[in-house]
């Protein structure tokens, strides 16, 4: 049900240079599912190269022709999503119902750049001179040196493969150590439909060895990361000093406004399905809950009647309705941000700690009447931990939604227009959703500012990431 584990370097498969080797771990279980082979310096310098080559090939294949394959792969992927769903599910947990989804959107993504390629456009700026031509063109980028965590093994890696490949340039994709086997497998199903050698490659290692020796390389000249916003600032420190490109899409703590004229379980049952998919784990995850006061008992008793019915285990049983955490780290955490809000007079109304059996879960939690200075409350919990406070005014709620270093996702509900427009240009946030959590799309931008980082991805705007612009005048 597992997949084989490999690097892929110059359109192969193996193992390499690898000396070490980590075991990937099932969440549910705690038990192996297979032993990860690491890239050594010498598999790192290969990938570039194999890159460098790859990058010629590829820049000089027509945009149709790069359209077709990116199609086939796509095919490809749609034709094995049971089985790639399965292996997602059991190197990160989530529910495959989850996973299945996941691995559709990120086909859905694949589908969508490969027709974007071929839409690159430039322009031609009339001359001030007669007789003299101006070009703008788009030209891809070059190598792209990208990185991606564990919580959507599918989706994140996906979302650079395809723009880099849309763009035309190649790729070097460091995906997570605790859950390589999707990636593989998207990369077979892209090697199968005819991508040339060094295009794509894709290595594993110590990430902190691999970002530092990719990001240096002179030959690489575009970073694009997903992750915390502390590891996003050091690589962005290390891109900038041979001036690489970068695009970061780094942590969220997304507020959720619930005023005062909405069908208060309606709302309830749409937050809490955002709240507790993938356990929490998700950068864009609803994150603090701001409901006005006249409907704050109301929302926090429907809320945690929800979370406490939740049924937690495997996610491959069909009966699941949320998944372990995918790693041990994750409930030290969550442990971590109970005691402390706790400790400060918050209440919890359900959950607050790990049932009593194996693997990585954390029962799905409501914390109430937390105050301001809970740590929950101003650094991203990554989980299922959902805090509910009241707010009394417009201005006061915008002000603590605003009141964070973060800027990727925010929500509000109103059935007002004058306040959902209102609240929406009020919200500092890359991404807002009015009355729909629903703000990711291929064909949309994906990104935030301020700590959440710089750049999109998805849109035109994640094509526009791996193109640079020439400027042409000629007599």
């Amino acid at each position: 049900m597992y997949t084989t584990l490999e690097m892929l370097i110059d359109g192969r498969f193996g193992r390499f240079g690898s000396t070490v080797a980590e075991p990937v771990l099932n969440p549910a279980t705690e038990q192996p599912l297979a032993e990860l082979p690491h890239a050594s310096r010498d598999d790192l310098e290969a990938a570039v190269a194999a890159a460098e080559r790859g990058f010629a090939v590829w820049k000089a294949t027509s945009a149709y022709e790069r359209c077709r394959i990116m199609r086939k792969a796509a095919d490809l992927m749609r034709s094995r999503l049971e089985a790639i769903a399965t292996v997602l599910t059991l190197e990160q947990g989530k529910v495959i119902a989850e996973a299945r989804a996941e691995v559709a959107t990120s086909i859905d993504i694949l589908e969508w750049y490969a027709e974007e390629g071929r839409r690159a456009y430039g322009r031609i700026v009339p001359g001030r001179v007669a007789g003299v031509r101006q070009m703008v063109l788009k030209e891809p980028v070059g190598i792209v040196a990208a990185f991606t965590p564990w919580n959507f093994p599918a989706l994140t890696p996906m979302r650079k493969i395809a723009g880099a490949l849309g763009a035309g340039c190649s790729i070097i994709l460091k995906a997570s150590e605790e859950t390589p086997g999707t990636a593989v497998e998207i990369a077979r199903c892209l090697q199968e439909a005819g991508l040339p050698p060094g295009v794509l490659n894709l290595v594993f290692g110590v990430p902190a060895e691999v970002s530092a020796h990719l990001i240096s390389h002179p030959k690489v000249r575009k970073v694009s990361f997903t992750g915390s916003t502390a590891v996003g600032k050091q690589l962005a420190k290390m891109a900038a000093e041979t001036m690489k490109r970068t695009t970061m899409e780094l942590g969220g703590h997304a507020p959720v406004i619930v005023f005062d004229d909405v069908d208060v379980e309606a709302v309830a049952k749409v937050a809490a399905a955002g709240k507790y998919r993938n356990a929490g784990q998700v950068c864009i995850s609803p994150t603090r809950f701001f409901v006005h006061e006249s409907r704050y008992g109301a929302f926090l008793k429907c809320f945690t009647e929800i979370a406490s019915s939740l049924k937690l285990g495997d996610g491959l049983d069909p009966t699941t309705q949320m998944g372990p955490m995918a790693n041990a780290r994750r409930l030290e955490a969550m442990d971590m941000f109970v005691a402390d809000a706790k400790a400060r007079g918050a209440t919890v109304t359900t959950g607050g700690e790990r049932p009593a059996n194996q693997g990585f879960f954390y029962k799905p939690t409501v914390l109430a009447d937390v105050p301001p200075e809970a740590k929950v409350m101003h650094e991203e919990p990554f989980g299922p931990i959902a805090p509910i406070v009241p707010f009394r005014n417009f201005d006061e709620v915008v002000e603590r939604a605003n009141g964070v270093a973060y800027g990727l996702a925010a929500y509000a509900f109103t059935n007002d227009e004058k306040r959902a427009t209102a609240i929406a240009d009020a919200l500092q946030w890359g991404m807002v959703g009015i009355n729909s959590l629903a703000v990711s799309t291929p064909e949309t931008p994906f990104g935030g500012i301020k700590d959440s980082g710089h750049g999109s991805e998805g849109g035109i705007e994640g094509l526009e990431a791996y193109l640079n612009v020439k400027f042409v005048s000629q007599a």
